[in-house]
């Protein structure tokens, strides 16, 4: 049977390294597809408590990792050992790619992947990568790597195929998910295209082939750098707008009555998540090879991050109309995820501002229900509410200045605004708070 039928009949092995907010819904839905799934995963406490049936990701429930995991006939095993991809068929890599301290693309973690994978291919084998990469990763890196290991000589697009897939997923909205989410992927050669198309879908309800790898990763790193553009030009619109004496959420708003030829982006303390602050710094460091430099990119990059500086100058005009300097002011920071309702706090615009805030000798608490805690990037905080800290209801009554950083849907805003001196709404989560409104003061 080749490769292509056995994928085709659900008999396929896949293996999939890397667990978190890409891969464990994607070992999730091929397992429920009935395929036989091999979760891989480097981080201890991780497969911990996947092996006990709970789930690590916020958008994956425990009683799914329960049903899937448990029993003699599971559908989904996980653990750290990749001579668990010796018997799959198919090998997914779903790694981080984050920015280095020089903020720069950190690919470390999918070599280090791919070097694992290497030994343990075998002929009539699928590998994709979804991990975030540069045009060119896929075949210029990875495909060598892949094949220099091998124990046998292996034919790109006869015995052996090799893909590439963004992973387009929105973690904390259930709106849409890999199933109805359309899939765009591009392989090697065409016959990797058609092996891929076959796997993903049994999955999603549509795949969109695309001519080459390149372009499928071209495509990811166009997406989301369209939306920092985007939200770049509604960044510096707020700064306008304050100039200008306007609210901008109001001019946001109207403009987005407009039918056609507008859509709607908004301001904030500055971009988060793994995606949107990264991607096109993958793109601009590809571009130096080729001796070109994206000046719109860069200009974008420099409005939104500057953003994290502009709230701190906000947050300081409150104090100061209030008689109080910043140094020795509590300031209270609601919300440190990225984005509302998961725990994900990577390149997160709370912890800039958080150290700008502690630079400048300000007394700084932050409240948030999915950040139990801060343990990364030189913080060692707790959230208020967690054990020996105090109730949100006393930080928000004491507080010199609540800042809205993320805007949590369980956050009860009429309540907040009622009990805190001063806000600054990051967000306009109090668009529909009109009592004691002259407490906020909006970015």
């Amino acid at each position: 049977m080749s490769l292509r039928d056995t994928i085709a009949d659900r008999q396929a092995v896949v293996a999939i390294a890397g667990l978190g907010y890409v891969g464990l819904p994607l070992a999730v839905a091929f397992a429920e597809a009935g395929f036989v799934v091999r979760g891989i995963d480097t981080a201890p406490e991780k497969v911990r408590l996947l092996t006990l049936g709970r789930s690590p990701v916020h958008d994956v429930p425990s009683e799914t990792i329960e049903k899937l995991a448990g029993g003699r006939n599971a559908r989904l095993t996980v653990g750290d050992d990749y001579d668990m991809v010796n018997q799959a068929d198919v090998a997914i890599v779903c790694v981080p790619t984050p920015l280095n301290k020089t903020r720069e693309p950190d690919i470390s973690h999918i070599i280090a992947t791919v070097e694992a994978l290497s030994p343990r291919l075998h002929a009539d084998m699928l590998v994709v990568v979804e991990s975030t990469s540069y045009p060119g990763l896929t075949e210029e890196l990875v495909l060598p790597r892949l094949l220099a290991g091998t124990p046998k000589p292996l034919d790109i697009g006869r015995n052996f195929f090799v893909a590439f897939s963004p992973e387009r997923l929105d973690p904390g909205q259930y709106r849409w998910n890999i199933a109805n989410i359309p899939k765009v992927l591009g392989g090697i050669t065409a016959e990797c295209t058609q092996v891929a198309t076959v796997l993903y879908s049994a999955i999603v309800k549509k795949v969109i082939p695309v001519s080459s790898s390149r372009t499928a990763e071209m495509v990811k790193l166009l997406e989301n750098t369209f939306r920092a553009v985007n939200i770049a030009l509604a960044n510096e619109t707020a700064l306008i707008c304050n100039r200008l004496g306007i609210d901008v959420w109001e001019v946001i708003e109207a403009a987005s009555t407009k039918p056609f030829g507008y859509m709607p982006f908004y301001p904030g303390p500055g971009l988060g998540g793994h995606c949107i602050p990264v991607d096109p710094r993958y793109l601009a460091w590809r571009l130096k090879s080729l001796d070109y430099t994206p000046r719109f990119i860069q200009c974008a990059e420099e409005v939104n991050s500057s953003m994290p500086r502009y709230v701190l100058e906000r947050i300081s005009d409150v104090l100061n109309d209030e008689a109080k300097a910043l140094r020795g002011s509590q300031v209270l920071i609601l919300g440190v995820a990225y984005k509302p309702d998961v725990s994900d706090t990577r390149e997160s615009p709370a912890l800039i501002l958080i150290h700008l805030l502690m630079q400048k000798g300000a007394a700084v608490m932050y409240h948030d229900p999915f950040v139990p805690e801060l343990r990364k990037d030189g913080f060692d905080m707790r959230s208020l509410e967690t054990p020996g800290q105090p109730a949100l209801d006393d930080a928000l009554a004491a507080a010199d200045c609540v800042v809205i950083v993320t805007n949590h849907s369980a956050y009860d805003w009429e309540k907040i605004v009622r009990n805190s001196r001063r806000i600054v709404d990051t967000r306009n989560a109090t668009k529909g708070v009109t009592s004691n409104a002259g407490k906020v003061t909006k970015l």
